[in-house]
């Protein structure tokens, strides 16, 4: 019929595509933790707590607290090897000294069999223990007596350096250092290798490190004061010391720098 209506065919559902699936997150997975940075920090750990009874933080990089066991003085590199090497200098002169006027006292008979000059007082020319000490980078950092932080400033007053800049500083109580990394076994404990070609990128390392299963605090400077016993180095010595060194690097450091060879200090 003309003008009639035809039904039009119902069209198929046209399919859609399927939802795509999302695409990954661009942050990367989510690693392990931390926490105490795996068997090599585990072990140094160990070293510090175990063998030294020294605290440290948690986490890493590893780090010691001071002002519970030992201060820090923080020194330029250049200044701390130089009073290291003119300490060692003064004291094999001492040593030698001492053993000289030992002798002495032994022909005269002053010095009883055990070869002591006096009760209570060390042996003429006995060597001082040496204390511990790291390097990081350019800097040298020297362990002495807890509690040395405070008494610095005054002590550089009382040595006539505290009108002075120098570049000699204290870190005691609250304090925290980068823990050197555990020695490994080697000629006297030293490292195998001189800290400025270890290529450890700032790592602190010992210079001279602490025995373990030895009485540390005995060999760090202190004060000293009246009855105190014992072959610690002096720490008004050490601080007069390095103050020169500083002073010295302070006015030099306009100068082109030298090659200079580096000194395994016993």
């Amino acid at each position: 019929m003309v003008g009639a209506s035809h039904p039009m065919p119902f069209p198929h559902p046209i399919p859609h595509p399927a939802p795509a699936a999302p695409a990954p997150p661009v942050v990367p997975s989510p690693r392990r933790p931390l926490g105490d940075g795996g068997p090599g920090w585990e072990r140094a750990r160990g070293w510090y707590e175990s063998a030294l009874g020294w605290p440290t933080t948690p986490g890493v990089p590893l780090r010691l607290r001071t002002g519970v066991r030992f201060d820090v003085l923080d020194v330029p590199a250049d200044a701390g090897y130089a009073t290291l090497e003119r300490l060692e200098r003064v004291g094999r002169r001492e040593r030698r000294e001492g053993l000289e006027r030992l002798e002495g006292l032994e022909r005269l008979g002053r010095v009883g069999r055990a070869g002591q000059a006096g009760a209570g007082s060390p042996m003429p020319g006995l060597p001082a223990p040496g204390f511990p000490v790291a390097v990081q980078g350019a800097r040298m950092l020297l362990l002495v007596a807890a509690g040395v932080a405070e008494e610095l400033p005054g002590l550089l007053e009382w040595l006539e350096w505290g009108s002075l800049a120098l570049d000699l500083t204290a870190v005691g109580t609250g304090g925290l250092v980068d823990a050197p990394l555990v020695p490994e076994p080697g000629p006297a404990g030293l490292p195998p290798r001189p800290p400025e070609r270890d290529g450890l990128r700032g790592a602190a390392v010992w210079l001279r490190p602490p025995e373990p299963g030895c009485e540390v605090g005995a060999s760090l400077p202190a004060l000293s004061v009246p009855g105190r016993t014992g072959t610690a180095l002096d720490l008004a010595r050490l601080v007069h010391t390095l103050a020169t060194q500083c002073h010295r690097v302070r006015l030099t450091a306009s100068d082109p720098p030298r090659a200079r060879a580096v000194a395994r200090v016993r």
